[in-house]
């Protein structure tokens, strides 16, 4: 299900790269092999894009996600891998049962060995998967963060949901509209490591910093590593240590789901406002019972689509990942490539009573 129309989001996507609204790393942008002995994928790059190439068949992609048994990450790699059918290509899914920082080096290594055409990659450690991603690109295989992105010399592309700085600034916004801008806050986060987590939370630290923040006070930053029952008790932790508690805001669809869980069935339900990232299908019934009002989240299964298409685009020689490049996404339409390789997907959607019941995914 798509959240809106292509011609909006190829604006949206043109206006955010426009006023780079990327994370905060320096530029990546080449596709050779010697760049390796730089540690940089740029460095001494004498291939140029074909915007006129076709897509080649027969591409094979590999979805390597933070961890297998996420359903957000699921949603994203199942569309990445149905849009290769669409030009001709195969797409899998591998990766640890666990999201930690260096759980998803040996599958690195396996999908070189395989001599995968693209090597798709959420990654747990911006830094723990460099060395393998860029052997990976020593062999010519392309590699696309999405979700969360690698050090910038690890890859050709990032797909980014949405620009990193609206993502933490608007999650702020919200709360603090919700709380009156007045009491104690709490942020229940993924991994310690987690690059898109740590870049919104600096973002959500910096609007606090505003002067109409100046009644809030950020009290702890929690980490459920994206497991349900930790981040339920990092909630029920929460609770405990600051009974005082007025928001909390979870930018993790797992952390999110386990927070609203134990609030609803708690004597906090109603009291503690919760927002943050998470899909309607999962937050459904929270909305409706009242442990909520709102929370944020991009299609997934787009960012999927477009992580799929923007990896061909680039394993068929369309592109080169470099600042200004423009490929089409199918049915999403054109994108253009913004400093650092970022592709921006678009505007992250709120999810309410009103129109949670519009979307299902």
């Amino acid at each position: 299900m798509m959240l809106r129309n292509a011609a909006g989001r190829r604006a949206v996507a043109s206006a955010a790269a426009a006023v780079s609204l990327a994370l905060a790393l320096t530029a990546c942008s080449g596709t050779t092999k010697d760049s390796e002995e730089s540690g940089s994928a740029k460095a001494g790059s004498s291939a140029k894009a074909d915007p006129d190439a076709p897509l080649k068949k027969g591409l094979k992609l590999a979805f390597l996600p933070k961890q297998i048994n996420n359903p957000y990450e699921k949603l994203i790699d199942e569309a990445g891998i149905a849009a290769a059918k669409e030009y001709g290509g195969t797409g899998k899914e591998v990766g640890p049962s666990d999201a930690s920082a260096s759980s998803q080096v040996s599958y690195i290594n396996t999908l070189i060995q395989q001599r995968q055409d693209a090597i798709l990659v959420a990654a747990n450690d911006p830094n723990a998967v460099c060395g393998p991603l860029k052997q990976a690109m020593k062999k010519d295989i392309k590699v696309v963060a999405y979700d969360s992105d690698t050090a910038k010399d690890c890859r050709q592309l990032f797909i980014n949901q949405a620009g990193s700085e609206e993502i933490g600034r608007s999650l702020v916004q919200h709360l603090g509209e919700q709380i009156g801008y007045k009491g104690k806050v709490a942020i229940l986060s993924a991994t310690q490591n987690a690059t898109n987590q740590n870049t919104w939370i600096e973002y959500m630290k910096q609007e606090l910093k505003l002067p109409k923040y100046k009644d809030m006070e950020l009290v702890k930053v929690a980490y459920g590593d994206d497991a349900d029952q930790k981040s339920f008790q990092q909630t029920q932790g929460l609770m405990q240590a600051y009974p005082d508690l007025k928001g909390i805001i979870s930018p993790t669809t797992v952390g999110i789901a386990a927070a609203a869980r134990y609030l609803s069935d708690s004597s906090y339900k109603g009291k503690v406002v919760l927002n943050g990232l998470g899909t309607p299908n999962q937050m459904r019934k929270y909305i409706k019972n009242g442990t909520l009002e709102q929370f944020s989240l991009w299609n997934p299964e787009e960012l999927g689509y477009l992580g799929s298409y923007a990896a061909a685009a680039l394993a068929s020689g369309q592109i080169t990942g470099a600042e200004g490049e423009k490929f089409k996404a199918g049915k999403l339409g054109e994108y253009t490539i913004g400093k650092d390789g970022e592709v921006i997907l678009g505007e992250p959607t709120v999810f309410d009573a009103k129109n949670i019941d519009s979307f299902d995914f």
